[in-house]
């Protein structure tokens, strides 16, 4: 066969921001799940769908092969495109988020773009706001690492100023330093509560960025884990207030519907058009809307927020146990959010122990190689040092998650301990024959 040459040369043809992207690294490219573990690293509801589902796993009342009789959801309408304005989806959203506490002013429709998790729309930002190789994003590391994929897949230039630490506030000083001084900034990306921080961001903080006297930009106020912070804690109603605010947020996490990918933003209703009219169409599939629909009203919603106090129930377990585990550090950032940011030691803290890379990668990799439980390593990011993103589990699995860890550190100790004895014995041996 003879083999056919090409003078295609990809290096030449691919876009050089596309070439050096480094991609965004999910949960499970390191562990993949085998059905057996515990899977603490990625954030999801671990009580399962916010549903009411029954024994077996499926919505009540439903029927195979498209039976309308009590069917939740419409399997014989998959043979028609989606509805692409999604207005019903849109207006239970806005029913949930229409708590007045920030606002008299109320969310309709027309204040919504949905998309595919809210990675669409960080993406769609960008797209509707940036001239690629021309304008930046601010964002407030350390921070959920999408919104810089996607500014690299864009060509956006990356604006960063760390969150102040301790506690990961926004240094709006720095922040609106940097707004002021570089007008190309066009987006500037907050997450609150932070990942991996957990901390929930001021109120007023933010007021200030959008007060800004000179800066002509939108602030982009992702609330992923809104839904286990205290009641009230969400700005989505607050759109109403400013043009120049969007808040995303997601159905993946107290929802416990990472599966459907859906997810919202919150903004004025000219932004939402800007943003509808880019969009894919149809880009919301059938059982995704009426998935979501159900999620967001009667036996559905309760079922969510049953799951959302078992998960803050244990929370605050994991609050108080762990730090019982000799070699565990501080809790750093906030605990409104399903998951914590804490510190792995050198040694145990009576032992005067620090913050520690090697320990935590270790920690992380024994778990989840050798016990089937697997976090997430955080500590080459802002701020955190030795840090492992640890998910809120169910029960059983904060049971062996304790008993595991505590393993993990004790074996990682002894074997530091054993090799130190063994270095003074050679060291005293090498002593005693120069003496002799």
């Amino acid at each position: 066969m003879v083999q056919r040459k090409s003078p295609f040369d990809l290096s030449r043809c691919a876009r050089p921001n596309i070439l050096a992207l480094e991609p965004y690294r999910c949960a499970r490219d390191d562990y993949k799940d085998d059905g057996t573990n515990i899977l603490l690293d990625a954030n999801e509801n671990a009580y399962g769908p916010g549903l009411a589902l029954d024994g077996r796993g499926k919505l009540p009342g439903s029927a195979e092969n498209g039976d309308r009789g009590g069917l939740d959801v419409d399997l014989l309408g998959l043979n028609r495109y989606p509805d692409p304005h999604q207005a019903d989806l849109k207006q239970l959203l806005c029913n949930l988020r229409n708590t007045h506490t920030h606002t008299s002013k109320t969310l309709t429709p027309a204040n919504l773009f949905v998309g595919v998790g809210s990675d669409e729309a960080i993406d769609a930002l960008l797209r509707c706001f940036c001239v690629p190789s021309k304008d930046k994003i601010l964002t407030c590391p350390p921070t959920y690492g999408m919104y810089g994929v996607s500014a690299q897949v864009n060509d956006i230039a990356l604006v960063k100023v760390p969150l102040r630490t301790p506690g990961f506030a926004l240094d709006v000083p720095a922040i609106s330093a940097a707004l002021a001084a570089d007008p190309s900034i066009k987006l500037a990306y907050l997450c609150s509560p932070g990942n991996p921080t957990g901390s929930l961001l001021s109120k007023a903080d933010v007021q200030r960025l959008l007060e800004h006297e000179t800066w002509n930009g939108v602030v982009v106020l992702d609330e992923a884990y809104i839904d286990f912070a205290p009641e009230g804690s969400s700005l989505a109603e607050w759109v109403t207030e400013w043009p120049n605010l969007v808040v995303m947020q997601t159905l993946s996490k107290a929802f416990g519907l990472a599966g459907i990918r859906l997810g919202a933003a919150f903004t004025s209703p000219e932004i939402a058009r800007l943003l509808n009219s880019l969009k894919a169409p149809y880009n919301i599939s059938n059982p995704t809307s009426q998935l979501a629909r159900a999620a967001l009203g009667g036996r559905h919603l309760a079922v969510m927020r049953e799951n959302r106090g078992l998960i803050i129930r244990q929370r605050d377990r994991l609050l108080e146990e762990l730090p019982r585990v000799p070699g565990i550090g501080q809790f750093l950032g906030g605990a409104e959010s399903n998951f914590l940011l804490v510190e792995m030691l050198d040694r145990p803290k009576e032992e005067g122990g620090k913050p520690s890379n090697e320990v935590a990668l270790r920690v992380y990799e024994s778990l989840a190689e050798d016990r089937g439980v697997v976090v997430r390593f955080r500590g080459r990011e802002v701020g955190c040092l030795g840090c492992l993103r640890i998910t809120v589990g169910t029960e059983k699995e904060v049971d062996r998650f304790l008993v595991e860890i505590k393993a993990v550190l004790q074996g990682i100790y002894s074997s530091a301990n054993s090799k130190t004895e063994k270095e003074e014995q050679r060291r005293e041996v090498a002593a005693n024959d120069i003496v002799a």
